[in-house]
C-alpha cells in the first residue's frame, strides 16, 4: 500500500509550471472568432470542416463546458451563448483557476495587443507570471526606432539586454519565418550589416517589419545565445505559413553542437509530430529540454499517446510541460487537463506492470510538470505551492 497519496492524486495536484504559453483574450469573441481559434489554419470552412469536429472541439465541449457550468458535450450553440452570458473577465478566471497552473511564462512577441499580458495574467490568475521575450519582435521595434544598418548589430544587443532585464528567456520562431535547416554558424558582421539594410530599406518603403531575411536571424539568434538566458525554438506543428519539413528539430543538431559549451539551455517547444526526435536530441545533449505542449490539446482524447512517447528516450529531468495556448482560456485549460490524463495514465501502467514503484512515478511527474522547469529557468520561489484543484473537474488526471 503506498504510503503517500495515489500517483492521480499528485499528478491532479501539481501547480504546474506551463513553459511556454500566451495570453487569454482581453475581449469577447464572437462565434466566427471562436472556431477560428479552434484550428492552427488561418481560415476556416469546407465541407465537413468544422472545428468543433475535431478533437479539441470535442474536448471543450466536454472539459470546458462543465467548467462554465454547462453539462458535459453540451452542444456549440449553448456553449458559445453561455460564454458570451459570463463574458470575457469571467470566463478567463474560471478556466485559468481549473487548469490548476502554478507559474505561467509568457511569449508577449505575437499579436499580444489582443492578449493579456505579463500584468494581466498575474491578475486574471492570481499566479507568478514571467516573461519570455521574442528575438524577432526585438528586432522589429528597433527597426522602427530609425536605425541604421551599420549601427544594427550593436544596438540589436543593446535592445536586447534592455528587454530581458526580468525575461526569464528568449524565443526564436526561425522556424516560421525560414525553417530550422539554417547555417548554424555565427554571420559575419558585414554579412549582417548588408542584410540588416536590404531589410530597413523594405520597411521604410512600407514593408511588413517582419524578419525573414535568413542571415538577420542567425544573428538574432546568436545575439541570444550570448545574452546567456534560456533560448526557446518552435519546433514541429504551427501555422500554416510554415513548412513543416522543415521544422524537424534534428535539422538543429550541429547548431546544437556549436552552443554545447556555451551553458545556455536549450528549449524545444511542441515538437509533434517530430517529438521522439526532440527527445533523442534532449538525450544526446546536455543542455537541451523538450516538451509536446500544443499538441495535447489538439490531440485531445489521442494526447496520451503522444505524452507517452514523450517519455520514451530522454532523461526525465529533460521533459517540460507547456501548453503554447494562445488566446482563448480553453486552452489554458485543457493543456493542463491532458497533459495530468497523459501523464497520469502513462505512469499508473508503468506502475501496475511493475516496472516502476509509485514513489518513483510520482518523482517523475513533479520534475516534468513542475521542478525542471523552476532548475532551467531559475526561478525562485515555492515549486510546489500551487492553486487548489476547487473549480477543476475532479479526477482529471486518470
Amino acid at each position: 500500500m503506498s504510503a503517500g497519496p495515489a500517483l492521480e492524486e499528485v499528478v491532479d495536484g501539481l501547480a504546474l509550471v506551463d513553459h511556454h504559453v500566451h495570453g487569454a483574450l482581453r475581449d469577447d469573441v464572437d462565434a466566427a472568432g471562436f472556431e477560428l481559434l479552434l484550428t492552427e489554419s488561418d481560415r476556416v470552412g469546407g465541407d465537413g470542416a468544422s472545428p468543433w469536429d475535431s478533437q479539441l472541439g470535442f474536448a471543450v465541449r466536454r472539459w470546458c463546458a462543465p467548467v462554465l457550468g454547462l453539462e458535459p458535450h453540451a452542444g456549440p450553440a449553448a456553449y458559445l451563448a453561455r460564454r458570451a452570458e459570463l463574458g470575457a473577465d469571467a470566463v478567463n478566471r474560471s478556466l485559468l483557476a481549473a487548469s490548476g497552473v502554478g507559474r505561467y511564462l509568457v511569449d508577449t512577441g505575437f499579436r499580444g495587443g489582443l492578449l493579456h499580458g505579463v500584468e494581466g495574467m498575474r491578475e486574471l490568475s492570481g499566479r507568478e507570471v514571467h516573461e519570455i521575450v521574442r528575438l524577432e519582435a526585438v528586432a522589429e521595434a528597433l527597426a522602427a526606432s530609425g536605425v541604421g544598418a551599420v549601427e544594427f548589430p550593436e544596438r540589436y544587443r543593446e535592445a536586447l539586454d534592455a528587454a530581458t532585464t526580468e525575461a526569464a528567456g528568449l524565443k526564436s520562431v526561425v522556424a516560421y519565418r525560414y525553417g530550422l535547416d539554417f547555417d548554424p554558424a555565427p554571420p559575419a558582421r558585414r554579412d549582417v550589416v548588408a542584410a540588416a539594410g536590404a531589410w530597413l530599406r523594405r520597411t521604410d518603403a512600407g514593408a511588413e517589419p517582419r524578419v525573414t531575411y535568413p542571415v538577420l536571424l542567425r544573428a538574432l539568434i546568436w545575439a541570444g545565445v550570448e545574452r546567456g538566458l534560456p533560448l526557446q525554438f518552435h519546433v514541429g506543428f504551427g501555422d500554416p505559413d510554415l513548412d513543416l519539413h522543415r521544422c524537424d528539430p534534428l535539422h538543429l543538431t550541429d547548431f546544437l553542437r556549436r552552443t554545447a559549451d556555451r551553458d545556455v539551455p536549450i528549449l524545444l517547444l511542441h515538437n509533434y509530430p517530430f517529438h521522439r526526435n526532440a527527445g533523442y536530441l534532449a538525450a544526446m545533449f546536455p543542455h537541451v529540454w523538450f516538451d509536446v505542449g500544443l499538441a495535447t490539446m489538439f490531440t485531445g482524447a489521442r494526447s496520451a499517446t503522444v505524452v507517452a512517447e514523450s517519455l520514451e528516450l530522454a532523461p526525465f529531468g529533460k521533459i517540460l510541460y507547456s501548453s503554447d495556448a494562445w488566446g482563448l482560456a480553453e486552452l489554458h485549460h485543457l493543456g493542463a487537463l491532458f497533459w495530468r490524463r497523459g501523464m497520469a495514465t502513462a505512469l499508473r501502467r508503468f506502475v501496475d506492470d511493475g516496472e516502476w514503484t509509485e514513489a518513483d512515478a510520482v518523482r517523475v511527474a513533479q520534475a516534468i510538470g513542475v521542478d525542471n522547469a523552476m532548475r532551467v529557468y531559475r526561478l525562485t520561489g515555492s515549486a510546489t505551492a500551487g492553486p487548489s484543484a476547487a473549480g477543476r473537474p475532479a479526477g482529471t488526471a486518470r
